[in-house]
């Protein structure tokens, strides 16, 4: 979820299955929520390093045949990513 699909429906749709939605109201909302902004910076900080892992082809494109390889390239991938 993010500002753009946070509707009341979703939001609900959301609560329904048991999540908990962590996305901020849209500034122009009449009745905004209470959302924690610790667990927002923290979602966004992995979604920052998903797209930080897809900048890997070898991870995106997953070349590896074996698992125990694929895991190895994404250790590899974020060892490299921490030193830049």
């Amino acid at each position: 979820m993010d500002r753009a699909r946070e509707g009341d429906e979703t939001r609900q749709r959301a609560l329904d299955l048991g999540y908990l939605p962590v996305v901020p109201p849209k500034r122009n909302r009449l009745a905004p929520w209470r959302y924690e902004r610790v667990m927002c910076r923290r979602r966004n900080e992995v979604e920052r390093l998903f797209r930080r892992l897809k900048g890997f082809r070898r991870v995106f494109t997953r070349f590896e045949k074996l698992d125990v390889m694929f895991l190895g390239f994404i250790h590899f991938a974020l060892i490299v990513d921490a030193l830049r």
